[in-house]
């Protein structure tokens, strides 16, 4: 069965430039759950794979967080679709961790938990540190104008970082695996 990682926030959820802190504040992008649903049943193994610095910033705690993700997991499996994993990196950027995306740590964690190689492994964000950790994973980037995506795409732009796969959302990244991967 072929994986799919995801970031959380900008992909799955709106983000917010002061952090997602409750399951008050978190709301789906349109769609976004929808596309996770048909995903998981067109056979998609489904991961997700997001900074959290908040925590370590103290803006939430880690019972809050997972308010957060309960809420979205239940809206998911309320649609029909399934998230086998969810990796955090709860460190503040200024700790230097190699989980904190740039750094591939987390997409490391997630393959090995999931017992795949990342090779061709689509990883989809909306910010150029997704993109950067897929790369630097060799998995396969794929960045949605949604949340940071616009400002992303011009910052790798100007990086000369070749970005080969833009969706407009996660629905268009769903339409797309989906026809690709016939089993």
């Amino acid at each position: 069965m072929p994986v799919i990682i995801l970031d959380r926030d900008g992909v799955i959820n709106a983000d917010r430039p002061d952090f997602v802190k409750s399951a008050s504040e978190w709301h789906p992008l349109p769609g976004s759950i929808d596309a996770i649903a048909r995903l998981s049943r067109a056979g998609y193994r489904i991961a997700v794979a997001s900074n959290q610095s908040g925590l370590g910033r103290g803006l939430f705690d880690q019972a809050a967080l997972e308010k957060i993700h309960e809420k979205m997991l239940l809206a998911i499996r309320e649609a029909g679709g399934d998230v086998e994993l969810i990796e955090i990196c709860p460190h503040h950027p200024n700790e230097r961790c190699q989980c904190r995306k740039p750094q591939p740590g987390l997409l490391y964690s997630l393959a090995m938990q999931m017992g795949v190689e990342l090779q061709d492994v689509p990883c989809v964000g909306d910010s150029t540190r997704d993109i950067q950790a897929a790369a630097a994973a060799g998995a396969r980037p794929m960045l949605v104008m949604t949340g940071n995506g616009q400002d992303a795409l011009r910052e790798l732009e100007q990086q000369s970082q070749q970005v080969t796969e833009v969706f407009d959302n996660l629905s268009a990244v769903a339409d797309f695996l989906i026809d690709e991967y016939q089993p």
